[in-house]
């Protein structure tokens, strides 16, 4: 299975440049804050001191678990097919965002259990229908993740435009990306377990209990492939595929929440270079999302007390990255400005 290979993006050189660029438009020094930062990371993944946002896209993949016959969900297995159907019927969050935001949205069938048959829309790439349950067994076999990566490079590869961002639908995979937080970070599993989509005290308690058992099951399992095997989804194992294909073709990655958080764990992993590419979105309310950032050494762009996934932050979190490609390029300098610039 091939791995990308992904260049850091540091280059002290245009880094110089860019900050020169930043500093001289007509501005106090480091007024626009988060947006300065965003700038010079735009620059220094296109290599340029003009930068663009081109075409950006949301991939939106979707699977199913096998683990939610333990009960780790307050909602049933169909509700990720129903709302497939949804996305599919322009009546989401995630199409209302990216509608809004002027974003593509491509919704791809990674493993759900559910025959959709041939569907304007739709991108088939089912590995499978669900994963398997993983408090008995791996969750896929290494070729099935070897197909679920290759999938995911082959949809980036394809698609046009230098802004990738990443969104899911799955239940059960709350469960899934709190097991991949905890091998991969070694964090208490009390503080990687959380309500997904509205579990009360008691079934959190369940799934905690339920993912230590799991743990405890496959003990034995810790390289990160072998971790996303083991305890991922499809949905989860395309979208470590497509981050990677992404960094390595340049494209800025923008991050969701929680279980997109999840597959970039594993995706860094494998090349920590990863993380000059990507800009998380927002901190999501799913417990353990700001320790999985911390984790990562990441600074998410919004607080919304956002936790429905899909997406949805990263389409909102799309006009900031306008909004720093278009000061850099078209704001004026004092120079062009005859302003007078700050005293000593």
């Amino acid at each position: 299975m091939h791995i990308p290979s992904i260049a850091p993006t540091n280059d002290a050189a245009l880094s110089r440049l860019l900050a020169d660029a930043i500093n001289n438009k007509t501005k106090p020094l480091g007024s626009l804050g988060r947006l300065e930062t965003l700038a010079a990371q735009l620059g220094l993944i296109q290599q340029s001191t003009r930068v663009a946002i081109d075409q950006p896209a949301i991939l939106v993949f979707a699977g199913d678990h096998g683990i939610v016959a333990e009960g780790v969900s307050a909602y049933p297995q169909d509700v990720t097919w129903q709302m497939v159907e949804n996305f599919l019927a322009d009546g989401a969050a995630i199409n209302v965002f990216a509608r809004q935001n002027g974003c593509a949205l491509h919704v791809v069938d990674a493993g759900v259990n559910h025959d959709f048959g041939r569907r304007a829309g739709l991108l088939d790439r089912k590995v499978g229908p669900g994963t398997r349950n993983f408090a008995h067994q791996p969750a896929m076999s290494r070729q099935e993740l070897g197909t679920a990566l290759e999938h995911g490079m082959a949809l980036v590869r394809d698609l046009p435009g230098n802004v990738v961002g990443f969104g899911e639908m799955g239940i059960g995979n709350t469960t899934a990306a709190a097991a991949l937080m905890h091998k991969l970070t070694g964090l208490p599993l009390s503080r990687c377990v959380g309500a997904g989509t509205g579990l009360s005290a008691e079934g959190i308690l369940r799934k905690e209990q339920v993912v230590a058992a799991a743990v405890e099951h496959h003990v034995g399992v810790v390289e990160p492939l072998d971790v996303l095997a083991t305890f991922g989804g499809f949905e989860i194992a395309m979208m470590t595929g497509a981050m990677l294909k992404a960094a390595e073709l340049r494209k800025v990655l923008l991050i969701d929440g929680f279980i997109v958080t999840s597959a970039l764990l594993v995706a860094a992993r494998l090349q920590p270079a990863i993380l000059d590419y990507c800009v998380f979105a927002h901190c999501s309310d799913e417990n353990g999302h700001r320790l999985m950032l911390e984790a990562l050494g990441a600074q998410p762009l919004l607080h919304l007390g956002l936790r429905l996934g899909e997406g949805t932050g990263s389409a909102l979190a799309l006009p900031l990255l306008h909004a720093a490609a278009n000061f850099l390029g078209e704001m004026a300098t004092f120079a062009s400005a005859q302003v007078s610039t700050a005293s000593e």
